[in-house]
């Protein structure tokens, strides 16, 4: 093994279809969480698992976060998504290409109370219709909090995905 070899957690967290299985799918290489239109899809974490000759990376995808004034379900899936965070070493926190929504402001809520890296990825940037939209989000979204990387990513065609995947490797442990 070598000395710059990185092992750690990371979990995936945003509001309901920003896309977070399907990046988790996309990162470890196979389905391993169900993709769906319809929110609350996932509803328990699930972890894929990457490894290669550079790192071991643990992915968790959570539950979507809901604004609190949900029902008993939201507040379930908040609860689930929020224990997930316990001992990760990285947080994604995702947002879509087209522009931070009221209840993006729930997930950055939770990002902002974290002691680790968080890393902002802007999903479905293959829906953008003129990419020139991109540079004031990220001015935006810098605005908003002081993230370690802002990294633009398409998870279901993986434009950005390996700029994602060598930006997270900086910050585990080695």
């Amino acid at each position: 093994m070598k000395d710059d070899y990185v092992s750690g957690y990371v979990a995936l967290i945003g509001r309901p279809n920003t896309g977070k299985s399907t990046l988790l799918n996309r990162l470890v290489g196979q389905k391993v969480s169900i993709t769906s239109r319809r929110p609350q899809t996932t509803r328990h974490r699930i972890i894929g698992i990457k490894t290669d000759a550079q790192a071991q990376v643990m992915y968790v995808d959570t539950p979507g976060l809901h604004k609190t004034e949900g029902g008993m379900m939201s507040r379930y899936l908040n609860r689930a998504a929020s224990g997930s965070l316990e001992g990760v070493d990285c947080v994604l926190l995702l947002i879509s290409s087209n522009g931070w929504k009221d209840e993006d402001e729930q997930a950055l809520a939770h990002a902002q109370r974290q002691t680790v890296p968080v890393i902002l990825v802007i999903n479905k940037i293959d829906k953008l219709k003129d990419p020139a939209r991109l540079l004031p989000l990220i001015e935006q979204s810098r605005a908003k909090m002081n993230f370690a990387d802002i990294i633009p990513v398409s998870a279901q065609t993986g434009a950005g995905v390996t700029d994602l995947e060598t930006t997270i490797r900086r910050y585990l442990p080695v």
